[in-house]
C-alpha cells in the first residue's frame, strides 16, 4: 500500500474534520452576510488561522487561562444528590468558578487577544443573562479596549447584577427596547453597531452561533472545557464518563464540554428550554421543534413563525432565550451524535434549589437545565457516571427567583 493511500485510510478526528473551509458542518452554518461584512469575516478567519498556529500566541492564552482566569477549573463529585437519587454517580464540571462566574471568559480572553492582533480597539457584543457581556468587559479592560454591549431591557431587568458589573468594568451598556427586548433584538442591535465601524470594531459573538468563523472559533476556545474534563475524569474515575449533560440556547457551553468527548464511546446530551410549554412562543428549544433556516448569518435549525421569520420564545434562562442553535448542534444533532432533551422552567428552579440546599453550590438558571436533566435519569443509571457542565453560578440570577420564588421553602 502507497503512503498516501495509508494517510487516506485514517480517520482525522472530529475537531480537524468539522467545519469545512467554508464554515460548513455538513449543511448548516456558513456565512450569509452583505458583501462589507464578508470582507471583514474573512479578515478575522485569516487572522484566527495566523494566530491559532503561532506558538506565542497559544502560548499567551495558555498563561491567561492559569494565572487570570484560574484554569483549570475543577470536577467535584456531588455526594449529596448522588446518595438521595441512588442511581448514576453526579460529577459537575466547575465552569462556575472560572474567573468572572462562568464559561463565557474563556472564548471572551480569545477574542479580546484577536482583536489585539488585528489592531482593533473596540469590542462590541451582545448579552442575554449578562455572563458574555461581563465576561468581554473584562477581556476589554484586560486588553485595554473600549467595549459596548447591547442587551434588551428585559434582560437587563432581569440579570441587573450583570448590568452593574458591566459598568463597574468600564463597558458601554446600551439597552435595546424594540421587539421583545431580549436576546435575539440585542444581537440585531450590536450587529447594527458593529456596522458602523468594521476597521476599528470586533464583534465578539457570544456562543457558537454567527457567520463562519465564529462557530468554529468560539468551539475552539471553548474546548479547553471538554479537554479538560477528559483528563480530570479519567484521573479521578479511571474511566470516562458515561453521559455528558450541558444546556443548550446558541450552545457555546455544550460545545465546550461535547469537544473533549466527541470521539469517544461516551453518550451527549444536549438539554434545550421547554420554558412553559410545546406551543410556539412558550419555550426556546429549537432543536426539538424547529426547522431549517438562515439567521444571523448563519444556516441552522431555528423557530420561526408562519412568514418564515424568527419565532417569539421563551425561558426563564435569558442566555436560553434565543430562536436558533449553532450550525455544529444542528449536525451534531442530524447525524445522530448528541441526544436532545427539554426542561421547562419550573423543573430548572427546582434544580436550582436542590444543588444550592444539597451540595451548597448556587448554579445558574441556564446551567440549572442541564441538572434538572441529569436528576431525572439519573435514578435509571445505575453503576453509571454521569458528568454535568456547571457552566455557571447564580449569583446573577437570586434576585429574579427570590422575586419569584421565595426561598424555595
Amino acid at each position: 500500500m502507497k503512503t498516501t493511500d495509508i494517510e487516506n485510510t485514517r480517520k482525522l478526528p472530529y475537531l480537524k474534520q468539522f467545519p469545512d473551509e467554508n464554515g460548513y458542518f455538513g449543511k448548516f452554518g456558513g456565512s450569509f452576510v452583505p458583501e462589507n461584512v464578508a470582507e471583514a469575516m474573512q479578515d478575522i478567519t485569516t487572522a484566527y488561522h495566523l494566530i491559532a498556529q503561532n506558538s506565542d500566541f497559544i502560548a499567551e492564552l495558555r498563561k491567561i487561562r492559569k494565572h487570570f482566569q484560574g484554569r483549570p477549573t475543577p470536577i467535584y463529585f456531588a455526594h449529596n444528590l448522588t446518595k438521595k437519587y441512588g442511581g448514576a454517580g453526579i460529577y459537575l464540571k466547575r465552569e462556575d468558578l472560572n474567573h468572572t462566574g462562568a464559561h463565557k471568559l474563556n472564548h471572551c480572553m480569545g477574542e479580546g487577544l484577536l482583536a489585539k492582533f488585528m489592531g482593533k480597539k473596540k469590542l462590541i457584543a451582545e448579552t442575554g443573562a449578562g455572563q458574555h457581556g461581563v465576561a468581554l468587559a473584562t477581556a476589554a479592560a484586560y486588553f485595554g479596549l473600549e467595549c459596548e454591549i447591547h442587551m434588551g431591557e428585559v434582560d437587563i431587568a432581569k440579570e441587573y447584577p450583570n448590568v452593574t458589573r458591566m459598568k463597574i468594568l468600564g463597558a458601554k451598556v446600551i439597552p435595546v427596547s424594540f421587539g421583545a427586548k431580549t436576546l435575539k433584538e440585542a444581537v440585531d442591535s450590536a450587529f447594527e453597531a458593529y456596522l458602523k465601524d468594521t476597521k476599528n470594531t470586533m464583534y465578539a459573538i457570544g456562543s457558537v452561533v454567527g457567520p463562519h468563523p465564529f462557530p468554529k472559533m468560539v468551539r475552539d476556545f471553548q474546548a479547553v472545557v471538554g479537554f479538560e474534563a477528559k483528563e480530570q475524569f479519567i484521573e479521578i474515575t479511571g474511566e470516562l464518563p458515561d453521559t455528558v449533560v450541558a444546556s443548550v440556547g446558541g450552545g457555546s457551553n455544550a460545545m465546550g464540554i461535547f469537544s473533549g468527548f466527541i470521539d469517544d464511546a461516551v453518550e451527549l446530551i444536549a438539554v434545550e428550554p421547554l420554558g412553559k410549554g410545546s406551543k410556539l412562543g412558550e419555550h426556546a428549544a429549537s432543536l426539538s421543534y424547529g426547522s431549517e433556516g438562515v439567521m444571523h448569518g448563519f444556516r441552522s435549525i431555528m423557530l420561526q413563525d408562519e412568514k418564515g421569520e424568527p419565532a417569539a420564545v421563551h425561558s426563564i434562562a435569558s442566555g436560553l432565550d434565543y430562536p436558533s442553535v449553532g450550525p455544529e448542534h444542528a449536525y451534531l444533532h442530524s447525524i445522530k451524535r448528541t441526544k436532545i432533551a427539554t426542561i421547562a422552567d419550573e423543573e430548572a428552579i427546582s434544580a436550582f434549589f436542590e444543588l444550592s440546599r444539597k451540595e451548597g453550590i448556587i448554579p445558574a438558571i441556564e446551567s440549572s437545565h442541564a441538572l434538572a436533566y441529569a436528576l431525572k435519569i439519573a435514578p435509571e443509571l445505575k453503576g453509571k457516571k454521569i458528568l454535568i457542565n456547571l457552566s455557571g453560578r447564580g449569583d446573577k440570577d437570586i434576585d429574579f427567583v427570590v422575586q419569584n420564588y421565595g426561598y424555595g421553602d
